[in-house]
């Protein structure tokens, strides 16, 4: 590893999250290769490719390490990543395979300009895109062609403690202009004021009134199918941290209704873990 790489962290619940993509990534590959289709996998952000356990120091296979490990194989691999370090212990994965295409850059360009332009319906392509951002570092216009290609499924990281953070605050006036175009850039539009506040009229005057998170996590799951162009979205795991507390929602969204079928039953197993009982 390289002395100047500082490795990233997780909590168990990345640990699932890593499980719940590496069980999904063998079917996957079984049923596209069934049918005479490539299967291609692409990670956003892809990291180093290894990860330490918090608490322990334990070395954890990333997702482009698992990803390149499942049976039956991907055809080719797209790692991105925005950190050169991380980048250069990437470049240690592709050890001469000239089917591992690594890119160093922001993700939403890269992903647009080098990657889904390779990935064709008429070659018989398809892929499986992993979107993990470390915060609302995502933009809309990613997801959207991704579901209008009708090629690529996706997983994502819905960053909803960002979101709590810096965009759905009580008093929304006080929130930052850049914050709001963050997630505004995210969500694709502004309609996410809509789904994040309700209008209530007060003794004097209109006032907002924060929904609950379920709500925007919802509506934006309703944007995955009736804009993204998605066909099957299913509810997201919500993925919880030590004290129970969700971290974000882990989506997944795709043409077919096998996929869908899959990933429900995946998350069905997955679902009550991190969960603090009552009492």
């Amino acid at each position: 590893m390289s002395s100047e790489l500082k490795i990233d962290e997780i909590g168990y619940w990345s640990e699932i999250k890593l499980s719940i993509l590496e069980e999904y990534a063998k079917p996957y590959n079984q049923i596209l290769r069934s049918h005479h289709l490539h299967p291609n996998y692409v990670d956003g952000f892809a990291g180093a490719g290894h990860h330490k356990a918090k608490g322990t120091g334990r070395v954890i296979d990333g997702s482009p390490t698992r990803a390149m490990n499942v049976d039956p194989p991907f055809d080719s691999f797209y790692f991105v990543d925005s950190d050169e370090e991380r980048v250069s212990e990437l470049k240690k994965l592709k050890a001469g395979r000239s089917n591992v295409h690594i890119h160093h850059g922001d993700c939403n360009k890269v992903l647009m300009s080098e990657v889904f332009p390779k990935i064709r319906y008429e070659d018989r392509q398809r892929a499986l895109c992993i979107l993990d951002p470390y915060g609302l570092d995502l933009d809309w216009q990613v997801l959207q062609v991704a579901g209008k290609s009708k090629v690529t499924e996706i997983f994502l990281n819905f960053p909803v403690m960002d979101m709590n953070r810096n965009v759905f605050w009580r008093n929304y006036d006080r929130v930052s202009p850049s914050n709001q175009e963050r997630m505004t850039r995210f969500w694709g539009d502004d309609s996410w004021k809509t789904a994040a506040y309700t209008t209530t009229q007060g003794l004097f005057e209109e006032m907002q009134e924060k929904n609950p998170i379920n709500d925007v996590v919802e509506a934006f799951r309703g944007r995955l199918k009736r804009v993204a162009g998605f066909q099957h979205a299913p509810k997201p795991m919500p993925m919880r941290n030590s004290k129970g507390a969700i971290v974000y929602f882990l989506f997944f969204a795709a043409q077919q209704p096998t996929a869908d079928k899959i990933v429900k039953d995946i998350f069905a197993k997955y679902e009550h873990y991190g969960e603090v009982p009552n009492g």
